[in-house]
């Protein structure tokens, strides 16, 4: 058996500016982190040579790889021809939450199979090659923010050229700085899921609009400054930061946010945050807020919703297991 665990991240600003639309007319850049909460795949060899067995939310046990309805699973053991094993994915997070658990997924599964043919591949590989199954040949309306950050781990700028290369470069902060940064940061799970690519269906449609266009480069200019404040040791704007880029996120799609959401940064606001966002595409999932730590108590008593704990991570996608059994097979 492998095992492999590929983090969840948590996007601090620049989300948007990552889909092609944009940044290949004006690049793009962002700036976030992974956490120590992970999805899980293993594999080992089915007890029935013939058969694939795919364990998700759902179970599948196929003949035939084309015969497979889960759209990852289907587009990646197909065109790798692995079959006659057996695939489990366990995750921390729900999907829909907007941690990037469907591209941790993807970079994931591509780590385990590749392992599981005894290839080493590298971070940049795994990333690209994510995105590749994710964008090109399944046509997800998304940007190849959560692909890097998935592989490569840790606190990232994280720039999108015209040219679609993506250069990942790793914000030089101190450990007060980082140490200060996460005690500062406080996650809560909001009770709702969305669809990811709905919403950013229409954040895509939408930036041919001046307008869009416009928040979208004011978001890459915020993602900069808060690059810049990490690495000079001061985390007085990172807060402010963190709310303009929110204010902007906003405007790009009507399905980001609701009335709902919105009363509850509003009492954020009111009691002790400094800034926040929702995660992911928009909609529901996780809200971020950057409050004080002494602050932190008043602020869940007023939201009335218990924090979900979290920390930084640096290892991004790696293998946590290989069992006597496969190397027996290999040799």
């Amino acid at each position: 058996m492998i095992i492999t665990k590929t983090p969840f991240r948590v996007s601090f600003c620049g989300g948007g500016s990552d889909i092609a639309d944009f940044y290949r007319e004006h690049g793009g850049c962002v700036i976030g982190t992974t956490i120590n909460r992970y999805m899980y795949l293993s594999i080992h060899p089915y007890f029935d040579a013939g058969r694939t067995a795919l364990k998700y939310s759902q179970n599948e046990i196929v003949k035939d790889l084309r015969e497979i309805s889960h759209s990852i699973f289907h587009c990646v053991l197909n065109e790798k021809q692995i079959q006659g094993v057996e695939i489990s994915s366990t995750a921390d997070v729900p999907g829909g939450t907007g941690l990037g658990s469907s591209s941790a997924f993807t970079v994931g599964l591509l780590h385990t199979l590749y392992c599981y043919q005894g290839k080493y591949v590298s971070k940049g590989k795994l990333a690209e090659e994510a995105c590749q199954v994710e964008i090109e040949k399944l046509h997800a309306p998304i940007g190849k923010q959560d692909q890097y950050a998935a592989a490569y781990g840790g606190l990232n700028f994280i720039r999108f050229h015209k040219d679609d290369t993506v250069s990942v470069q790793p914000v030089i902060a101190g450990r007060d700085t980082l140490k200060e940064l996460q005690e500062n940061l406080i996650l809560f799970y909001t009770g709702l899921t969305h669809d990811a690519n709905q919403i950013l269906a229409e954040q895509k449609k939408n930036i041919g609009y001046r307008e869009k266009t416009d928040n979208l480069l004011r978001m890459c200019s915020l993602a900069e400054a808060m690059k810049r404040s990490l690495e000079c040791g001061e985390l007085r704007d990172f807060g402010a930061i963190l709310h303009e880029s929110w204010q902007k996120k906003r405007e790009l799609a009507g399905s980001i946010s609701n009335a709902a959401i919105d009363a509850l940064y509003a009492c954020a606001m009111q009691n002790g945050a400094l800034g926040g966002k929702l995660l992911g595409a928009g909609g529901g999932g996780f809200f971020l807020f950057y409050c004080p730590k002494e602050k932190q108590e008043g602020l869940c008593k007023a939201l009335r919703k218990k924090p979900f704990p979290f920390r930084f991570e640096h290892d991004g996608s790696s293998i946590v297991y290989i069992g006597d059994k496969y190397w027996e097979d290999v040799r």
